[in-house]
């Protein structure tokens, strides 16, 4: 049942916003295989717009305070896995572990968090930590416009147009055994969100204020 309504969102979703928002996808997520997709994260409508992107459905990671519990509920069943900040949460990256060794898709927003000011920040180690105990592929992605759409602290979504563009698959393998695991997890965060940035074409993060493009 939750399938059924999944697609019927993605349905209603993708026509709104193609009707108000000029919405369009380029490039696409391999139709097989568990992966990671991870994406820049600037709004709150990053995850409806990059999950009707893609044709397989998705399960997200994200934010455990962001919604009342009876939202919470109803999101969990729809794929929303939600995440403890502060401290790691075990629990969550387990979860995500297991969908994507059951080849399932799990979205990732690397930056833990949504920019304040449409700039790329530096990646948090959650993405390398997946990826050295599945081995999985990692797909990244670039939201253009949403941090436009619905800012941090707007009341109201705004009309601007969204464009959602997915790169090809990065591998990374898994860290050797004995290796340095924090140089892989920093290692694999940072060639992610240079892809990322490339796809976007503005600055990854790190490279300071005054030398970043500005979304566009």
């Amino acid at each position: 049942m939750s399938s059924v309504v999944y697609w019927w969102l993605w349905v209603l979703t993708r026509a709104v916003g193609w009707i108000l928002l000029g919405y369009r996808v380029e490039g696409q997520v391999p139709r097989r295989g568990g992966m990671l997709v991870a994406a820049n994260h600037a709004s709150y409508a990053d995850i409806p717009l990059l999950g009707c992107g893609m044709r397989r459905r998705a399960w997200y990671l994200g934010r455990s305070d962001l919604f009342v519990p009876g939202v919470k509920g109803l999101l969990q069943w729809l794929g929303w896995i939600p995440l403890k900040l502060g401290r790691l949460d075990r629990r969550a990256f387990e979860k995500a572990v297991a969908l994507i060794q059951q080849g399932k898709v799990v979205v990732i927003f690397p930056e833990g968090g949504r920019t304040l000011t449409g700039h790329l920040r530096e990646a948090k180690p959650g993405l390398g930590m997946i990826v050295a105990q599945t081995g999985c592929p990692v797909v990244p992605a670039y939201l253009n416009g949403t941090y436009e759409v619905l800012p941090p602290g707007a009341k109201r979504p705004r009309r601007h147009p969204v464009t959602v563009r997915f790169g090809e698959p990065m591998t990374f393998g898994r860290p050797a055994d004995g290796g340095d695991t924090k140089q892989f997890y920093r290692h694999v965060s940072r060639a992610v969100m240079e892809r990322i940035a490339a796809l976007g074409g503005v600055e990854p993060p790190g490279h300071g204020p005054g030398s970043r493009s500005a979304p566009r």
